[in-house]
């Protein structure tokens, strides 16, 4: 450890194997674009979604060159769409359970799954701790520290529900990926990072990706905007 990483406290962000990729990776650009640091956790699942939905593999032994790739594409899967640099985000793999996120005693801010698949909803609501990421999120639970579960799924089953309500009585911000469309959205992208900046809003990270609501009639249609995220 180096003098500056006793400075250090990041925001620890985990995907889970929900569909969404492009949700975690507007996320993340936005946090680096806000000055801020990051814990990377990406499940096994979700390696199969990026893989699916983007095309890269991402692998622990390249999992800079990948994070690079992955952030640079837009939501409609064009490369180069963003410059995004990955300097200050340290990486762990789902299955290190003595990683640092792994303890209490880990300085961290607070906790974004995104995206959250029900099976991950039920293992942090639960407590289970099966890898990495449910480990963390109990850790940031227990805590007191905030953690956002930014689910993805339609419709929810019953028993989804109830894991919902038991995280939200734990503490939680539950955060459907649900996108809004008075923002003026003309773009996949828009919406995407409308989600993304509700994540972000609920973590109290400042950001520029959507028009906020300003108490008038049709402002989205009329005026354009041009959100950022990275």
């Amino acid at each position: 450890m180096n003098a500056g990483d006793t400075q250090r406290r990041p925001w620890i962000v985990g995907v889970s194997g929900a569909s969404g990729t492009p949700y975690a990776a507007s996320v993340l650009r936005a946090l680096l674009a806000a000055g801020e640091s990051v814990d990377l956790v990406v499940s096994r699942a979700s390696r199969l979604t990026l893989l699916d939905e983007t095309g890269i593999s991402f692998r622990d032994a390249h999992w800079r060159d990948d994070l690079a790739e992955w952030l640079a594409r837009g939501a409609d899967g064009k490369p180069g769409t963003f410059a995004v640099r990955v300097d200050d985000v340290r990486y762990w793999a789902a299955g290190d359970l003595a990683a640092g996120p792994s303890s209490g005693s880990y300085p961290a801010k607070g906790m974004l799954i995104v995206p959250a698949s029900t099976a991950c909803v039920a293992g942090v609501a639960l407590g289970l701790s099966k890898d990495l990421l449910q480990r963390s999120a109990s850790v940031t639970l227990k805590e007191g520290r905030r953690l956002v579960v930014c689910v993805r799924e339609t419709p929810l089953a019953g028993q989804t529900l109830k894991h919902l309500v038991s995280l939200d009585e734990a503490g939680a911000v539950v955060l459907p990926a649900s996108p809004a469309f008075y923002a003026g959205a003309t773009h996949i992208q828009d919406l995407v990072d409308f989600v993304a900046g509700r994540v972000l809003d609920a973590a109290g990270v400042p950001h520029t990706l959507y028009r906020r609501w300003k108490g008038e009639l049709g402002g989205g249609s009329r005026e354009p905007y041009s959100p950022r995220s990275g």
